[in-house]
């Protein structure tokens, strides 16, 4: 399976498989298909969160929100009911800013790589939230705090004390390719693949590990728990596809990156949208976005539905035709 992909490749290699490139993602993808005025439907995070409400998406429950600098001193009132949770900045990306905290104190909080905070600490992390530190241009932004996902024990071996998600990239409502992010102690327990995560490829159809990397070069076991990526399948699979599917109805955004969560109770829960999702996932399925993006739009009709999206996306059969780019 590796053979196929080295770390460098020639710009013709590139094309011929399939390969989506930055200006090609943003000059022929996101500005054909996504309305700048959409965007702030999934860069604020609080307003993600009611629009996903409306359509019957399973979100993390939002437990407050902090807007300015007065209310910071009193952020632990807020959560006083619950045993963790998370901040992170209502317009933030990448996963900057987010805390995840895991226990706590009046004095001391423990975060998911274990380390322990001081309250002053957490209390600048907020504020540098509002400043802007960690948002989309800089502007004033929000803390939103939300009760922790406690993620599925069928996963326990796959990731590094963090949370690991799925994403999702959906076009014109057809969730197209898939990864499952997995954190590290390098990434110190985020599942960010530029912090050092690792980035497993998931069958659209089955949510079977077709591929895995690390650094953009392919892996085959988890290098903190050895646990065989190539072993992982993702429980309720279509449930997954159909959050994915109801992302372009809630924004009507085009091109879009749908964050899935799998809670153990729960079951799975959307994360966050993005209209500008990353490229890495090419490398972690070793298969090129053209490729996907043109078998939807060579689908003779599109459907409003989003069940029957998922079904032709489960039912779409990999012909050669699909294969052959103009």
């Amino acid at each position: 399976m590796f053979e196929k992909w080295r770390f460098w490749a020639t710009p013709s290699e590139l094309k011929e498989a399939g390969v989506l490139g930055m200006n090609r993602r943003n000059f022929e993808i996101i500005a054909q298909h996504n309305k700048r005025r959409l965007y702030p439907l999934v860069d604020n995070k609080v307003l993600t969160k009611q629009l996903a409400r409306q359509v019957g998406i399973q979100t993390p429950r939002l437990i407050g929100v902090i807007e300015s600098q007065h209310q910071v001193r009193q952020f632990l009132s807020l959560v006083k009911d619950h045993k963790d949770f998370v901040i992170k900045p209502a317009q933030g990306s990448g996963g900057k800013g987010v805390l995840v905290i895991k226990s706590y104190t009046q004095n001391h909080f423990r975060t998911a790589s274990q380390r322990v905070l001081r309250f002053s600490e957490v209390y600048q992390h907020i504020s540098n939230i509002l400043s802007g530190l960690y948002s989309l241009g800089g502007k004033y932004d929000v803390a939103v705090f939300e009760e922790l996902v406690h993620f599925s024990t069928l996963f326990q071996d796959y990731s590094f004390q963090g949370i690991p998600d799925v994403r999702i990239i959906v076009y014109q409502g057809y969730p197209v390719l898939a990864m499952m992010r997995l954190a590290t102690r390098e990434s110190g327990g985020r599942a960010n693949l530029h912090q050092g995560a690792v980035g497993v490829g998931i069958d659209i159809q089955t949510g079977k590990a077709i591929a895995a990397v690390q650094h953009n070069r392919p892996v085959r076991y988890h290098p903190d728990t050895g646990k065989d990526l190539f072993s992982l399948q993702v429980p309720f699979w279509r449930e997954h596809l159909e959050i994915a599917a109801k992302g372009y109805d809630m924004t009507h955004l085009g091109y879009l990156g749908a964050d899935i969560v799998l809670d153990r109770e729960l079951g799975p829960m959307m994360l966050e949208l993005n209209a500008r999702p990353g490229l890495a996932i090419q490398i972690a399925n070793q298969s090129g976005l053209r490729k996907a993006l043109y078998r939807i739009d060579s689908l003779p009709e599109k459907s409003a539905n989003y069940i029957d999206r998922v079904n032709t996306v489960l039912n779409l059969a990999v012909d050669k035709k699909f294969r052959e780019l103009p």
